[in-house]
């Protein structure tokens, strides 16, 4: 495991603290550094223009996960100051789960004893902490118990995942890919987000194919000190052999984010061919592992020092992952949901 991750100084002031339509911009419109890991060159374009980066014959393959509302109060009477974050459904009534302080509009990680093994949600649910979770400092295994179905349930009592750059709440709406059909996400995979029916009809007319896999993420506001926890993937037959049909033409696949890379490297056999998926990944990719499926990728920007950074470097390169990240500093470049956007190309 590659300890040396990137690092940078992340200037205070470039979160992006709304959507880019509270900006007066198209979810089309957000700004777009493309990188190129073989020559290094840096272009400074907007994501509406991806076709122009992208050539027919290209495979560009997108999580159709949804987002749900995964944020739960807590009965105050039950633990005050604490939200609960879903994070993944494991088995039946099991979830990981991650308590969290609230602090003003916002959360904090949990510190100092155990939270309340037993805790009383708002609108009639509750759950039981169980143990925690293997490897992890923050999440546990949780009996949840909803009165009516999850997904219904969640509609009415939950709420987007936000953090602190965040200044107001929005609808979930805000929240999800155009091209989501399933939910299962506890926060967005968000480099999805600035695609419209637009851009996307523009890359098919392009000859540029576009193909699906599912990959349910969880929490996703990893610490430097955690690497990506295991999450349910599934890579369907018929966007296995498009990608190993575009490979023998000599396309290119493109990930659009992390979740995308890992669910691609998940389903390879090891020699850069994939099979059909559906499961379990723990999958942690660095620079040592490498990828062998993907050629590029479409990805926010990152925190400093995060493990989303060894994935980049091993699809760009230690260099162009510095300049990229310099440059967009130098920008001044959106972080985050809401943010700009980063296309590295092989």
């Amino acid at each position: 495991m590659n300890a040396d991750r990137l690092a940078f100084e992340f200037r205070p002031g470039l979160e992006a603290s709304e959507p880019p339509e509270a900006r007066g911009l198209t979810r089309d419109a957000v700004r777009m550094l493309v990188a190129h890991r073989d020559t290094g060159h840096l272009v400074h374009s907007t994501f509406t223009l991806l076709p122009l980066f992208l050539q027919a014959g290209d495979l560009v393959v997108v999580n159709t996960s949804g987002t749900i509302p995964a944020a739960i109060d807590v009965d105050p009477d039950s633990a005050p100051d604490t939200v609960i974050h879903l994070s993944t459904r494991l088995d039946g009534d099991l979830w990981a789960v991650e308590p969290r302080r609230a602090v003003g509009r916002t959360t904090e990680r949990w510190s100092g004893e155990d939270p309340p093994r037993s805790m009383d949600l708002v609108g009639g649910a509750s759950l039981e902490l169980l143990e925690p979770l293997r490897d992890s400092h923050r999440l546990w295994v949780a009996d949840v118990h909803f009165p009516e179905p999850a997904p219904s349930w969640l509609v009415v009592h939950g709420r987007p995942i936000t953090y602190d750059y965040v200044e107001r709440r929005w609808p979930i709406s805000y929240y999800q890919n155009v091209y989501a059909t399933e939910p299962g996400s506890a926060e967005m995979p968000s480099a999805g987000r600035p695609f419209t029916p637009d851009v996307i009809t523009r890359l098919v007319a392009k000859g540029v194919a576009v193909s699906p896999v599912v990959l349910h993420t969880g929490v996703a506001s990893l610490e430097a000190d955690e690497l990506p926890y295991a999450e349910r993937v599934r890579v369907p037959t018929w966007t296995a052999n498009r990608v190993n049909a575009t490979h023998r033409r000599g396309g290119r696949v493109i990930a659009i984010g992390t979740t995308v890379v890992r669910a691609l490297e998940s389903a390879d056999d090891g020699t850069g061919h994939v099979r059909t998926l559906d499961g379990w990944t723990d999958l942690v990719i660095t620079p040592e592992r490498g990828v062998r499926v993907v050629d590029g990728m479409l990805t926010g920007w990152h925190e400093s020092e995060t493990s989303h950074l060894l994935m980049l470097e091993a699809v760009a390169g230690r260099a162009v992952l510095s300049a990229s990240y310099r440059a967009a500093v130098e920008a001044d470049y959106l972080w985050h949901e809401f943010g700009d956007t980063h296309l590295i190309l092989r």
